[in-house]
Formats: C-alpha cells, sequence, structure tokens
C-alpha cells in the first residue's frame, strides 16, 4: 500500500511516527537525569555527571548487540518488540525508583540503575535497527524515495528530542508531587510514550516488509580480522612471502572480495579514533552545561525557563542549521571555489565544538563570582550585623580589614575571613557603641561562616552569633531564615512555606527553600497579625529575614539581608555554546554519517555505523575519566576539554590529508568484486604518493 498521491509505503508512517514517541521518551527521561541525580539522589556533581555519561556510553555500546540479535537471530522486527518491551519495563523501573515513599534511598538508587541499565538495553538494541527496517520498506529502485525517508526520519528525531526536553522539565517542576518536585511523574510520561511507540510500531505489522535474518556482517568481519592477527602472530618467526597488507593474512580461510571490502572498512574506522572526543564535549550539554545553568538567572520577564530545558536550544538550532547549511554555506562555498570535503567539515566542526567549550569556560568564571567560595581548614568568615539605633565601631586584633565601622541596619557587604590557628578558636571582638567599649567574645569553628548580631539591651551592648549557609540552593532557588528580635512569639508564614514558630528576643528558624518571586511575610502572634511586603526572593541567593517592631507605633520592621549573593549572570550567556556546538553537530555529526556511508561496500555500511555509534560510547567514558580524575575548577576542566578537542583536530586534519576518497557507484554490468580491488588498489598508489610529497 501507497501513501495518497505519493510512491511512499503506507508502513513507513508507523516507522517515523514510532521513531518519534521513541525519542521523546529517551530524551525526556535524560533532561532530567542530571538534576535527578544531583537533587533527589543527593549525589554530588562529579557523581551525577559520571553516572549521566556511563548511562550515555553504555546506550551506545548496545547496538552492537541489538545489530547481532536482528541479524543473526531473530530479525530486525521481532527485535524491535522484543527489546522496546525490556525498554519499557527499565522507564518503569525507573519511574518507581523516583518516588520517594518507595522505601529508603538504597532502594531509590537500586531501582534507578536497573531501571537505567534496562533503558540503556532497550533503547542502544534498537537504534540500528529501527532506521535499517524502514529502509527496508523501499524497492530497490526507490533510491531517490528512501533518501528523502531518512531525512524525515531525522526530522523526527529532533522533533521527539525538541519537545520531550521542553515538557518534562514543566512536570518536574511545575507539578507537586510527595512535597516537592515530580519525577515520578517527569519519568512516568517518557515510559507512557514508549507504550505508545511499541503499540505504533505493532499496528503497522501487517503492512511491513520483514526481511529474515541475513547473517551477521560485523561477526564475519571480527572473525577475519582476529584471524589474519592471529595468523601473522603465528607466522612472525618463520620465513614466510611478504604480504602487501596485514589483512592479506587472511587469504588462507577467507575470499578475496572480503578482505578487500574489510581494507576499505579498516581505513574509515582509522578515521574514526580521534573522534570520541568531540562526543565527549558534545554530550556534555545535559550534565555540566544543565548544572552550569542552575547556578544562572532564567528569568526572561514573562516566564522562567528551568536549567534542563536550555537542552532544547540543540534540536531547535539543528532544525534551522540544516537546510541553512545544505541550502545556503554549502552552495556558496562551492560558488566561491571552497572545496570543502567531508572530512575538512568534520575538522571545522570539531574546532566549532572546542570553541563552544572556550565559550563556557568564560560563562562558568562569570557564574563563580556569585558562588561564595567554601572556607577551607582553619578558615571561618564572618560577617557583622548592627542592629542598634548607632553606628558601632568593630575591631579584631590582628586582622588588617579591621577596625570597621557599621551604621544601624547597614548592609555588610560581604564576608570577612577568619584565620584560625586550630580547628576551633575563641575570637574577641572589641565593640564601640557611644564612646562605650563592649567586648564580645566567640568561638569560631573552621570551615564555617557566621553573622555576628550585635544588638542594644538597655545600656549594654549584646552579640550573638549564628551560623550561616554558604551553599548556594540547588536547581536555582533561593533559601531564607527568619530571626525574631521583638518580645513575643510569632508564628511566620511566606508565600505556601511555613516557618512555624519563631521565638521572641532573636529566635531564628531554620532555612526553607523557596522558588523565586516577589513574597509577603504573614507575622501571627497570639493577638495579632501583620503582612509585611518582603520583596524579590531571587534565584541562586540566602537571605536571612530580621524582623523588629518601631518604637512609635509597633508595626512590623523587616531588615533582608542577602548572605549569599543571587545568580547575576543570567542564562541567555548559554545560547552562543549551544550556537556553536549545534553548528558543530551539523558540519561533524551529520558529515560523518554520510561520508561513513559513501565510503563502505554496501554489505559493509552496518559495520561502519556500530563502529561510528561506538564513538559516542568511547566519548562518554573520557567524561567519566576527567571528571573523576581531574581536581579542578569547572572552568578550567571545561578549558582542558576545549584543548583537547583542538589538539584531536589537528591530529584528525593530518590522517584526513592521507586518506583518498573512493566512488563506490557500480555501473550496470561491472563486478563488484573487481571494482573493489581495483578501487583499492587506486587508494593505496594514492595514499604512497601523498607519503612521498610528506
Amino acid at each position: 500500500m501507497r501513501l495518497c498521491g505519493t510512491n511512499y509505503p503506507l508502513s513507513i508512517v508507523f516507522v517515523v511516527l514510532n521513531e518519534f514517541c521513541e525519542r521523546f521518551s529517551y530524551y525526556g527521561m535524560k533532561a532530567i537525569l542530571t538534576l535527578y541525580f544531583t537533587n533527589f539522589l543527593h549525589w554530588d556533581d562529579d557523581l551525577s555527571t559520571a553516572i549521566y555519561h556511563a548511562f550515555s556510553g553504555l546506550a551506545y555500546f548496545t547496538p552492537v548487540l541489538g545489530a547481532v540479535i536482528a541479524d543473526s537471530w531473530l530479525g530486525k522486527f521481532k527485535t524491535i518488540i522484543i527489546l522496546s518491551v525490556v525498554y519499557i519495563i527499565g522507564h518503569i523501573v525507573k519511574s518507581v525508583g523516583a518516588i520517594p515513599t518507595v522505601g529508603d534511598q538504597t532502594i531509590h538508587v537500586v531501582l534507578s540503575m536497573l531501571g537505567l541499565f534496562l533503558i540503556a538495553l532497550g533503547t542502544g538494541g534498537i537504534k540500528p535497527c529501527v532506521a535499517a527496517f524502514g529502509g527496508d520498506q523501499f524497492e530497490e529502485k526507490q533510491a531517490s524515495e528512501r533518501s528523502r525517508f531518512f531525512s524525515f526520519f531525522y526530522l523526527s528525531i529532533n522533533a521527539g528530542s525538541l519537545l520531550s526536553t521542553i515538557i518534562t522539565p514543566i512536570l518536574r517542576a511545575d507539578v507537586q508531587c510527595f512535597g516537592g518536585d515530580c519525577y515520578a511523574l517527569a519519568f512516568g510520561v517518557p515510559a507512557a510514550l514508549m507504550v505508545i511507540a511499541l503499540v505504533v510500531f505493532v499496528s503497522g505489522s501487517v503492512l511491513y516488509k520483514k526481511l529474515p535474518p541475513q547473517g551477521n556482517m560485523l561477526v564475519k568481519v571480527c572473525s577475519c580480522i582476529g584471524f589474519s592477527i592471529g595468523n601473522r602472530w603465528r607466522h612472525r618467526s618463520k620465513i614466510y612471502p611478504r604480504r602487501e597488507h596485514w589483512l592479506d593474512w587472511a587469504r588462507e580461510k577467507y575470499p578475496k572480495h572480503l578482505i578487500e571490502e574489510i581494507k576499505m572498512v579498516t581505513r574509515v574506522l582509522f578515521l574514526y579514533l580521534p573522534l570520541p572526543m568531540f562526543w565527549a564535549l558534545f554530550d556534555q550539554q545535559g550534565s555540566r552545561w544543565t548544572l552550569q545553568a542552575a547556578g544562572m538567572n532564567s528569568n526572561f520577564g514573562g516566564f522562567v525557563i528551568q536549567p534542563d530545558q536550555m537542552q532544547t536550544i540543540n534540536p531547535l538550532l539543528i532544525i534551522i542549521f540544516i537546510p541553512i547549511f545544505d541550502m545556503g554555506i554549502y552552495p556558496l562555498l562551492r560558488k566561491c571555489k571552497i572545496n570543502l570535503t567531508p572530512l575538512r567539515r568534520m575538522t571545522i566542526g570539531m574546532v566549532l565544538a572546542a570553541m563552544a567549550f572556550v565559550a563556557a569556560a568564560i560563562v562558568e568564571i562569570r557564574v563563580q563570582k556569585t558562588v561564595m567560595p567554601e572556607p577551607g581548614a582553619k578558615e571561618s568568615y564572618i560577617q557583622f550585623l548592627n542592629l542598634a539605633d548607632k553606628n558601632i565601631s568593630i575591631t579584631v586584633q590582628g586582622l588588617d580589614d579591621f577596625p570597621v565601622t557599621m551604621a544601624p541596619f547597614q548592609d555588610p557587604g560581604h564576608y570577612i575571613k577568619l584565620l584560625l590557628e586550630a580547628p576551633e578558636q575563641t575570637f574577641n571582638f572589641n565593640l564601640t557603641y557611644e564612646n562605650v567599649d563592649f567586648t564580645c567574645r566567640e568561638n569560631i569553628n573552621e570551615r564555617r561562616a557566621y553573622s555576628v548580631l550585635m544588638y542594644k539591651d538597655v545600656n549594654t551592648l549584646n552579640c550573638r552569633l549564628l551560623e550561616d549557609q554558604t551553599s548556594k540552593p540547588e536547581k536555582g532557588k533561593a533559601a531564607l531564615r527568619i530571626m525574631n528580635t521583638g518580645s513575643e512569639d510569632l508564628n511566620i508564614t511566606i508565600g505556601d512555606v511555613n516557618f512555624g514558630t519563631v521565638h521572641k528576643n532573636f529566635g531564628s528558624s531554620l532555612y526553607e527553600v523557596l522558588d523565586r518571586g516577589y513574597y509577603k511575610v504573614s507575622c501571627q502572634n497570639e493577638t495579632t497579625k501583620q503582612i509585611v511586603d518582603v520583596g524579590l526572593i531571587d534565584f541562586g541567593a540566602v537571605y536571612t529575614l530580621i524582623l523588629a517592631k518601631t518604637p512609635k507605633d509597633h508595626s512590623m520592621k523587616i531588615w533582608k539581608t542577602e548572605d549569599v549573593k543571587a545568580n547575576t549572570m543570567h542564562i541567555a550567556w548559554q545560547i552562543p555554546q549551544y550556537v556553536l556546538m549545534s553548528a558543530g553537530e551539523v558540519m561533524f555529526s551529520i558529515t560523518g554519517v554520510e561520508f561513513s556511508y559513501s565510503q563502505a561496500p554496501l554489505n559493509m555500511k552496518a559495520v561502519l555505523q556500530s563502529g561510528w555509534l561506538l564513538t559516542v560510547a568511547f566519548g562518554n567514558i573520557v567524561v567519566i575519566i576527567v571528571a573523576k580524575a581531574a581536581y579542578m575548577e569547572q572552568w578550567a576542566e571545561f578549558l582542558l576539554f576545549a584543548c583537547l578537542l583542538f589538539a584531536v583536530s589537528i591530529i584528525f586534519s593530518i590522517m584526513a590529508y592521507f586518506y583518498t576518497y573512493v566512488d563506490l557507484l557500480i555501473k550496470k554490468g561491472e563486478d563488484q568484486e573487481e571494482v573493489i580491488a581495483s578501487l583499492y588498489q587506486d587508494i593505496a598508489l594514492s595514499s604512497a604518493n601523498k607519503q612521498t610529497k610528506m
């Protein structure tokens, strides 16, 4: 059956819809994965990054397994169905693991890891099958229709990715369940989409052309290479006729045409060796770049974007860039007589990705300016808050930052670093108020930050020490605590958050986390209730809200101190790095796939596709190694990755210089084996000439 008015088989509609739903499922789950690790499982950034990339790497190792199962045993149709069921089970297990009331932390971790393993097995296993199964639906004479199908297929991938990375972060942050962000729902919706993907695929069963398993070429290639290496090793000490190529040692067992085809494949696979470094940078959009976005200001006036929604920029730009490059930039360069070969495009793509990480490093440096450095060993931070009615002069003997004079309710501005002689030390703070000296004696511990409250009690100046929070709240939210300086206990509510009873005479609440917004504070005692405007509670800030009553009318007075500065770097500054990375992806990834297919014999294209996917897997392994081994500032890590990719791009350009392109178009009446053998001889001669020129 054909689509109305076209020459396309109706069955491809089900394949494209299946791919859209599956990609929605995968990228929707993956978009919130890093924040799930840091906020729900409470892992640190490095462990979260390592597990994220371990999952991504596994998802690109398993396509080899899926290809072997499909080609050698079950066929593509049955493989897609069985592994889709495994995929769905993984999603369900992952969603159950995100329910706070299901077990303890250990149960959550076990279910999450089991779910991710099953998802990686499912998505990776069906990855090499779905596109190839769609191509099987066309006749040999429908080459142009098949080519357009793959364009629609790639478009469905990006459409699913784009929509899911918008929707699932909204489900996570804007829907509250179990008293917090609803990760269970955000993971459950991708699970439902995967069920729909399977139902859609099975619905088209009667329309499909189902080819039986043809035998796995990847197994044959590996066997031939293994035999060649083993045979050469067995004859290492014998006088034996010299062979032009190391694969020629397989002639005793394998036919000549297969060996010649494998020679062509290994030339391309050799070019793949530097490629994992590109993917090491590319896949950090969902890990390190998301964590960077969480420390930025994401207010766009009428709406607030979630940190994990920034990933939507990539598929959106890909959809925009593909026609711009294919119909604008590349034709223009050809008219200007600039020969931008596929390997040159890939090299430029790598350079653009490296530049994206330079931009990310610059942004990170600016972001870190709003982050308070954690006090180290024998270090502590301190600030003074003057709650009296006149100036107070403060002196700490031996410290260059003192003496200082503070006006009543003056913003302290910044913390002062104290250097301790031991992990705990007693400090004397000498205070002068109305020409009278007072001494405040407090015990200070290392690796802490404190606020010293100075207030008048009759004719005496008193002090109180409060320990402050130094770290920014998670997910770009804000943290706030209440101090009651009055003579009555107060029940405090801000927005939907009840701080409980804050006791009189400088009682203090615990820190509570709030979303960014403008708030009013409700203060209620036994007889009266007052509502006072708090103002803006901003992204990433930590506040102390001091409540006091004015002497004249006993109305509530508020002093809000910003102990940890708000996120001032706007999230829009990430857009340039996404633009550079997306442009690099178009030039590197899409060109790389086209190049691989054009340079391999027909029955070897699946082998190169498996090799291409493995470069993505190894790229994620690189990230894991660097994240766990490189103890450095985040901006320095970004620069390290940029420098590594710059170096790799130079190596790749040298390798590309020695590569000779081949045209595998076989004309009618020509023998494929003879054409391939002739092509390989031409390649060998061309490579030798290039080496002579060098």
